[in-house]
C-alpha cells in the first residue's frame, strides 16, 4: 500500500514575509494545497528555532507570528486545507529532539554546510548556542513528528533534510521501522531557487534591507524596483547590457509570464527577444524596470488586498493559529507515542513488561 502523501515546511517568524519567500516557496505551498494530491499539509511558524539566535529579543518574535500568519493567509494558504501551527506549542517536538539527539555526534553537525554558513553569516564562530547548532536534529523532530513524506525547500536546504534522513535511517536501524524517511521537493523554476536581494546582493535579507515585502505599498513597491541593481556598465541607453548579475532580470525570469508582454509593453513578443535587445544595446534600463514594476504591482497588489481584510480581524487569527495547534499537538503526540514505544520507554501502557516483571520477582 502506497503510503500517505504529507507535506511539512515553515518559515522563522523574524520578520514579515518578502517575495523572496513567495517565489521560493509560498507560491508552491498554494500549488501543492490545491492540488489534491497531499493528505495532509502543516505549515508552521518555527518560533522555538526564531528563539536560538533572537533569545536576548523575544518581543521580535512574538510580534512576527502574527505577521507571518497575514502572510500566509494573504498568499492563499486556506486553513481549511493546511494546518498552520506555531512551534513553540508543540511540546512533543522537544521531546523528540532529545531522543534525537543520541543519534548524531558532533562532528557530524559541524560538517552541515548549512549549519557552517549560518555560523559564519551570523559571526558566532565559537560563542554558538548549542540550540542554534544543533537545529538540524529539531529540524528532524519538526519533520518526523508529522510522518512527513515531502519538505518543499530552496537547495540551500537540501544539507538540512539529508540529516533528517540520516537520523530516521539510524533510529529505524536501531529500534525498527517507526518514522518516515522524507524525500526534498526543489522549485521548479530555476530563478526562483535563490532570488537575489534588490541591491544585487546574493540574498534577499531582512537586516541587509533589500526585499520586497509582501505587505508594502504599491509606492514602496514601485521606489524599490526603481533602485534595483542592474548592469553597472550599461550607462547610455546604445551601451550592450549584461544579463548575469542584472537584477532586474533575474526577477523578470521569476514572475514574467507571456500574457504581460501584450498587457505592458507590446514592443516585444516575450522575454527572450527583450532580453536580446538588451544584451545588443539600445534599450535602457528604466523601461526594463517600468515593465518590471507592473509585473510585480500585478501579482503583489491582490496579496496587499487580502492581506488588508484579514488584518481586519486579528483575534480570528490567533483562534486560527489555535485550532492548527490543537490539530498539530495530534499528530505529533500519535508519532511520540510510537517513538516511545519502540524505544522501549513506554513503561505505563506496556501491560505485558509489567507482568513479566511481576511474574520475575515472584519466583
Amino acid at each position: 500500500m502506497e503510503k500517505e502523501k504529507i507535506i511539512l515546511t515553515g518559515d522563522r517568524p523574524t520578520g514579515k514575509l518578502h517575495i523572496g519567500h513567495y517565489v521560493g516557496s509560498l507560491r508552491r505551498r498554494v500549488e501543492l494545497q490545491d492540488s489534491g494530491l497531499y493528505k495532509k499539509i502543516f505549515i508552521f511558524e518555527a518560533d522555538g528555532q526564531a528563539l536560538t539566535d533572537n533569545i536576548d529579543n523575544p518581543e521580535k518574535v512574538r510580534q512576527n507570528v502574527i505577521e507571518v500568519a497575514l502572510d500566509y493567509l494573504a498568499v492563499g494558504i486556506d486553513p481549511a486545507k493546511s494546518t498552520i501551527f506555531i512551534q513553540s506549542q508543540i511540546p512533543e517536538l522537544c521531546e523528540l529532539t532529545f531522543y534525537y539527539m543520541d543519534l548524531v555526534t558532533v562532528s557530524r553537525l559541524q560538517r552541515n554546510p548549512t549549519v557552517k554558513t549560518e555560523i559564519q553569516m551570523r559571526n558566532f564562530e565559537t560563542s554558538i548556542p548549542v540550540g542554534f547548532f544543533t537545529y538540524p536534529i529539531s529540524q528532524a523532530a519538526d519533520i518526523t513528528a508529522f510522518k512527513a513524506t515531502t519538505v518543499p525547500v530552496g537547495e540551500d536546504q537540501e544539507p538540512m533534510l539529508e540529516q533528517a534522513r540520516e537520523i530516521v535511517r539510524r533510529f529505524n536501524h536501531i529500534y525498527g521501522e517507526t518514522l518516515v524517511e522524507p524525500e526534498i521537493l526543489l522549485p521548479d523554476n530555476a530563478a526562483c531557487l535563490r532570488l537575489p536581494g534588490t541591491d544585487g546582493k546574493a540574498k534577499m535579507s531582512k537586516s541587509l534591507g533589500n526585499c520586497i515585502y509582501l505587505s508594502d505599498t504599491a509606492d514602496e513597491v514601485e521606489k524599490k524596483v526603481k533602485s534595483m541593481y542592474t548592469d553597472p556598465t550599461h550607462i547610455k541607453v546604445s551601451d550592450p547590457g549584461k544579463l548575469e548579475g542584472n537584477t532586474v532580470f533575474t526577477y523578470l525570469d521569476a514572475f514574467c509570464k507571456p500574457e504581460h508582454f501584450e498587457r505592458y509593453l507590446p514592443d516585444y513578443p516575450n522575454l527572450d527577444e527583450l532580453k536580446a535587445h538588451y544584451t545588443r544595446g539600445g534599450l535602457g534600463d528604466m523601461k526594463v524596470k517600468k515593465f518590471l514594476a507592473a509585473i510585480m504591482q500585478e501579482e503583489l497588489g491582490p496579496i496587499r488586498e487580502r492581506r488588508k481584510e484579514f488584518a481586519k480581524d486579528i483575534p480570528a487569527i490567533y483562534e486560527m493559529l489555535k485550532k492548527g495547534c490543537e490539530t498539530a499537538r495530534e499528530a505529533a503526540a500519535q508519532t511520540l507515542d510510537e517513538v516511545r514505544r519502540a524505544m522501549k520507554i513506554n513503561y505505563f501502557d506496556d501491560a505485558a513488561l509489567i507482568e513479566e516483571q511481576a511474574k520475575r520477582f515472584a519466583e
